[in-house]
């Protein structure tokens, strides 16, 4: 997964026509540390249909506040530079949760893309 170390990247990164999704995370966060063994996994599935990048909310808090990014991790989809679809909530997620999200992401990419 692609580290987004600045503003000027996460800009970048999500103008992409390709399906982009943002993880926001930080280090202190004990359910994001909880995701990190699986998560190469799940990129590894969804290689084909969106790409995964990692957007650390401490390094790039301004992003985080533009993007009304409450809790964490967080997921966010986008394509050419809007957002798509959101997976905010307060609580842990699974694997299950994390990969329903995803498909749930590359279907409505898709029914914008035919």
């Amino acid at each position: 997964m692609e580290q987004i170390a600045s503003k000027p990247a996460f800009d970048v990164a999500i103008q992409s026509p390709r399906l982009t999704v943002a993880v926001f995370k930080a280090d202190w966060c004990g359910d994001c540390k909880y995701i990190d063994p699986f998560m190469p996994e799940v990129e590894e599935k969804f290689a084909r249909d969106l790409t995964l990048i990692e957007v650390d909310v401490d390094q790039v808090g301004t992003v985080s506040e533009e993007q009304n990014i409450l809790g964490i991790p967080s997921f966010v989809a986008y394509t050419d530079g809007r957002e798509l679809v959101r997976y905010v909530n307060k609580l842990r997620k699974s694997r299950e949760e994390i990969e329903q999200f995803l498909q749930r992401a590359v279907e409505v990419y898709n029914t914008i893309h035919k």
